[in-house]
């Protein structure tokens, strides 16, 4: 850490990083898991460590590293959350008789989205989610990655062929 970066352990710069990062953070792994309440306990675990570790962490890295370890707590629980998911899908009540066709045949559609974009591999899902529904440029994704925009483009472009793929007899183009 250089002498001229603010020092992450002082309480008025971690809650400036705090409210500069928390909830765009918290929408990038909101994006990998699909859980609201999820990706925020994984990011206020997140914040947790940094401030644990805010002599370690450069102020000109914490963005990089936040990221990086709301990433990696993330893919921690993947494989927890994938038991946890199969269970539920097991031992969910059946749906009300009494709803309208339509709405069965639109419910059953959201989920075969939801299952289309939760198939893409982590990779691909994540860029696509960045861009489709947090309206992030490449530029932006490929900073938020550490990757270059090429590579961007190419996990964007897998991304809709996959759900093209997946989805295409069931939308009318």
């Amino acid at each position: 850490m250089t002498q001229e970066e603010p020092s992450i352990c002082e309480q008025k710069t971690y809650n400036q990083i705090f409210r500069a990062h928390y909830e765009a953070v918290t929408r990038f792994v909101y994006y990998k898991c699909g859980d609201l309440q999820q990706a925020e306990d994984i990011v206020q675990d997140v914040f947790v460590k940094l401030w644990k570790l805010c002599s370690t962490v450069s102020f000109s890295k914490v963005k990089a590293y936040l990221y990086r370890a709301a990433n990696n707590s993330f893919l921690n629980e993947v494989a927890h959350e994938k038991i946890v998911w199969k269970h539920l899908q097991k031992t969910a009540p059946s749906v009300d008789n009494e709803n309208p066709e339509y709405l069965m045949q639109m419910d059953e559609f959201h989920e075969k989205l939801k299952t289309a974009i939760a198939s893409l591999p982590q990779k691909e899902r994540e860029v696509y989610l960045l861009s489709r529904v947090e309206k992030k440029t490449y530029s932006e994704i490929a900073e938020i990655l550490g990757l270059g925009v090429k590579a961007i483009e190419r996990r964007m472009s897998k991304a809709l062929l996959m759900l093209r793929d997946q989805l295409g007899k069931e939308l009318k183009f």
